[in-house]
């Protein structure tokens, strides 16, 4: 790029500015003026008025930056600033907090209590992996998707159907998530098979990448024999590995569960301690591979383990459609008298996300 060239980019940039617009230039040296929604897993969105559809780019092809727009911001060592970001060079941005990011050291001493608000903070740009536009409206927070998918064979007259759906809010400090799961499967000769799931998780952040977690959920599992599981957990996870490649976070703590098995006329109690560990890959194109396993050794019951897998490869087309494969598995190794130790299921389903 020419010095004329230069000047005449950053002229533009600063209109841009001017006329509360957000602008790109990109490593092909393209203008793109328009306004950012988010960047996150490495994608930005930018809306402009040039096209009918959202602009989605990869974060590491945006050479420089500037707006006007206020966002929630993570960075990859777990810090969180409210603020605008405009770049001081190619591999610099620099976000202009507008609220205090609070961040309590562990000591009894009151000065130990750090205040950013207005300050200027240098970041590298690769250190930025989420950025949410601050406009102040609910769905601007929320996120939300849908799968279904559907078996149908003349043999056995085998029909199966599934559904899965989650919804998600991100706060300053806070996150929540809603999941929902379902299958159903029905086949001659053969005992309908019914699994549901509903799971509810609130995470609150905290310094360094930590977070306190808590997470109801419920299950019902006809090849378990289980009528109803419900499990409340309360624990503290880390995110290890937080880029705009991939996150890898652990969690443990303690669960309590309440179970009532098919037959029985009531329910029984239990403490359970438990360890998780969640990998999400998705800087492979349009591809994103999302694996959860934790496991569960009982504390009031002598030699009993739990353990849920779950592995899913998901492939995004255009218009937020996407194509998912995935499995589940959950094992017992104490199950009530009559039931399978363990249980897993594979989907194929169509779905598309918000």
């Amino acid at each position: 790029m020419n010095k004329w060239q230069f000047f005449l980019v950053f002229f533009l940039i600063g209109f841009g500015a001017n006329a509360q617009t957000d602008t790109l230039l990109l490593s092909n040296d393209d203008l793109i003026i328009g306004e950012i929604k988010n960047m996150d897993k490495n994608i930005l969105v930018i809306e402009t008025d040039y096209s009918d559809v959202d602009f989605k780019i990869k974060w590491g092809q945006v050479k420089r930056v500037i707006s006007n727009t206020s966002y929630l911001i993570t960075l990859s060592d777990g810090r969180r600033y409210n603020g605008k970001i405009r770049s001081l060079n190619d591999s610099v941005i620099v976000i202009d907090t507008e609220m205090p990011d609070m961040i309590l050291k562990f000591s009894n001493k009151r000065e130990n209590l750090e205040e950013t608000y207005g300050d200027k903070v240098d970041i590298p740009k690769y250190q930025i992996v989420y950025l949410n536009a601050l406009d102040e409206k609910f769905w601007s927070r929320l996120s939300f998707n849908f799968d279904v998918g559907t078996n149908l064979t003349k043999a056995n007259d085998l029909r199966q159907f599934t559904f899965n759906t989650a919804m998600g809010y991100l706060a300053d400090r806070w996150k929540g998530n809603l999941t929902f799961n379902n299958l159903r499967s029905t086949q001659d000769d053969v005992d309908p098979i019914k699994r549901t799931e509903l799971g509810v998780t609130f995470n609150y952040f905290l310094p360094k990448d930590w977070y306190l977690v808590y997470y109801l959920n419920t299950l019902s599992n006809t090849e378990q024999l289980l009528d109803l599981r419900t499990s409340n957990m309360i624990g503290v996870g880390n995110y290890i590995i937080h880029t705009n490649k991939a996150y890898f976070g652990v969690s443990a703590g303690v669960n309590f569960n309440n179970e009532k098995f098919i037959g029985d006329e009531s329910a029984t109690q239990s403490g359970e301690a438990f360890f998780g560990a969640q990998y999400n890959i998705f800087n492979l194109g349009d591809l994103d591979v999302l694996t959860n396993v934790v496991a569960y050794p009982s504390m009031t019951e002598k030699g009993r383990f739990r353990s849920d897998f779950k592995l899913d490869f998901r492939y995004e087309f255009k218009f937020d459609l996407y194509f998912k494969i995935g499995t589940t598995m959950n094992y017992d190794n104490q199950p009530t008298e009559g039931a399978s130790d363990l249980d897993y299921i594979f989907q194929t389903t169509i779905g598309w996300s918000l």
